[in-house]
């Protein structure tokens, strides 16, 4: 299992938010770029990049901090936040990135993802953020009606491959992941899941791993010094 630590920009800066509520921010490092080189240093595989101004604003925002990160470290960079046009994604794999995620988008024009999976194929995410069940959009702002477990069925038959899900509620509250939630999305497709929220130690990675997915998303407990990205890879190699 693939370990991704997560770098959420706002303001040009990495923060972390708590169940993404857009006030409860706090701020990390003022420069992204070497969040993401400490981190490879560390030996991650990965990165996870969110634009937390694009999420809430319907429109990209940090592109010269991504590029930024994509300058200084040689690790594949994953992104979303923002991506609303096909244009957008050209513009994001045009400076390196390696794989952009729809959120939003992906729910509300379908017919836009079902373009960008003809161009990009494996290069396109979706990022199915749940809360009670149901997707959330905008950021997290706006709770809809969607069943996530209906939506993921969908996007795998689109052809779909690669999938991040996020329990809201579990986001940046150290408490673990929603282990009942992810079974249940384990067992309703066959698309790589990367799961996200509420990631706090050692063992809830081990507890991702045996459901059988194939990434999870690190980043409060990566900040607070909760565990580190070195223990994290070593658990996963053992």
């Amino acid at each position: 299992m693939l370990i991704y630590p997560a770098i959420d920009i706002k303001d040009g800066k990495c923060v972390r938010l708590t169940q993404g509520i857009k006030t409860a921010e706090t701020v990390y490092f003022q420069e992204p770029w070497k969040v993401a080189q400490r981190f490879e240093d560390a030996g991650a595989q990965r990165l996870h990049v969110i634009d937390l101004d694009g999420a809430f604003e319907g429109e990209s925002r940090n592109l010269a901090a991504i590029r930024k990160i994509i300058e200084t470290v040689k690790i594949p960079l994953q992104t979303g936040g923002g991506i609303r046009s096909l244009e957008r994604l050209e513009q994001l794999f045009d400076i390196g990135v390696w794989r952009c995620i729809l959120g939003t988008k992906a729910l509300e024009d379908p017919h836009m993802l079902q373009q960008a999976l003809e161009r990009y194929g494996d290069g396109m995410v979706v990022s199915v953020d749940a809360k009670n069940g149901l997707v959330a959009v905008d950021g997290w702002t706006r709770v809809g009606t969607r069943e996530a477990m209906d939506f993921a069925r969908e996007l795998e038959a689109m052809g779909l491959k690669t999938l991040v899900y996020t329990d809201i509620s579990r986001d940046g509250m150290m408490k673990g992941p929603n282990l009942q939630a992810i079974e249940k999305l384990r067992k309703a497709v066959s698309l790589e899941i990367i799961a996200s929220g509420g990631v706090s130690c050692l063992q809830d990675l081990l507890n991702l791993r045996e459901l059988g997915v194939e990434g999870a998303i690190v980043g409060k407990a990566l900040y607070e010094g909760a565990v580190t990205l070195q223990q994290m890879e070593e658990a996963m190699k053992a």
